[in-house]
C-alpha cells in the first residue's frame, strides 16, 4: 500500500461523515474528477484502508434499550486466548463492538440490552461465561452522542 496522500485523505475523511454519498458528489467535494475518485476508492478498498460500509443505528428512546459499556480482563492474552473470546463474543448479538485494549482491561465492549434489569441475566449467562475471562466491570450509558 502506498502512502496516503492528501486526496486519498480528503476522500476518507468525506466518507467517515457519509459513505452513502455517491462518486459525483464525493469527486466534487475533494476535488477529482469522478472517474479519479472512484479509482482511489476502489484502491482504498482493495488496499485495506476502507474495510467496509456499515450503518450506524441510533437508540431513539428509553424503549429501545440501555447501552452497557464493559470492561473485560482475561487470565491471559495470548493469540489462542484472545481468538477464542472473540469467537465468542461474535455469537451474541447484544455486544455490537467490541476494541482489544492497552492499559488495565483487555477488552472494552458494548453491549445493547432491553433494560437495565435484563442486564443481570446477561452477565451471569453471557459474559460471565465468555472463555478466558477474569474480571468484568461494567458501565451504563445515561445519554449518547455522536460526532457528525
Amino acid at each position: 500500500m502506498k502512502a496516503l496522500d492528501d486526496a486519498d485523505r480528503r476522500i476518507l475523511n468525506r466518507l467517515r461523515l457519509d459513505a452513502r454519498i455517491t462518486n459525483s458528489a464525493l469527486a466534487a467535494e475533494v476535488g477529482l474528477s469522478p472517474s479519479a475518485c472512484l479509482r482511489r476508492v476502489k484502491l482504498l478498498e482493495a488496499s485495506g484502508v476502507i474495510r467496509g460500509y456499515t450503518a450506524i443505528v441510533s437508540i431513539a428512546g428509553p424503549d429501545e434499550g440501555t447501552v452497557a459499556i464493559v470492561e473485560i480482563e482475561l487470565e491471559r492474552q495470548t493469540e489462542e486466548y484472545l481468538a477464542r473470546f472473540e469467537a465468542a463474543l461474535r455469537r451474541h448479538p447484544e455486544i455490537q463492538e467490541w476494541y482489544l485494549m492497552t492499559g488495565n482491561g483487555d477488552y472494552v465492549l458494548r453491549v445493547q440490552i432491553a433494560g437495565i434489569d435484563d442486564y443481570g441475566e446477561f452477565h451471569r449467562d453471557v459474559l460471565s461465561r465468555l472463555p478466558g475471562v477474569s474480571r468484568i466491570t461494567s458501565s451504563f450509558a445515561m445519554r449518547s452522542h455522536r460526532r457528525r
